[in-house]
């Protein structure tokens, strides 16, 4: 009889750029800046640019905006626009969890 051997399914894993802890890449909000230079926030993690992760949470938004590390990894400065439609994404995510 032969063994069956099941695939173990990797999950990707992602670093906050606020608390630089990994976690798994669902867990965590996505902004990319997009070919056109745009910057937005990828909910679905499937939009083509680069991209810099944060976990849903106020207090890594805050370090991430304090520290520049949303700025560093897209290579940009974010604007009010971006960061208010962020920190609203944060909250949401806050209250579902």
């Amino acid at each position: 009889m032969a063994k069956t051997n099941p695939r173990i399914k990797k999950v990707p894993q992602r670093s906050c750029v606020g608390c630089r802890v990994k976690k798994d890449k669902s867990q965590l909000i996505r902004v990319v800046r997009t070919p056109e230079g745009r910057l937005e926030v990828d909910l679905k993690g499937k939009s083509s640019g680069r991209g810099a992760y944060i976990c849903p949470d106020t207090e890594c938004l805050q370090k991430a905006v304090k520290n520049k590390g949303l700025n560093r990894a897209l290579g940009v400065q974010l604007d009010d626009d971006l960061l208010v439609e962020l920190t609203n994404q944060v909250k949401k995510h806050e209250h579902k969890s």
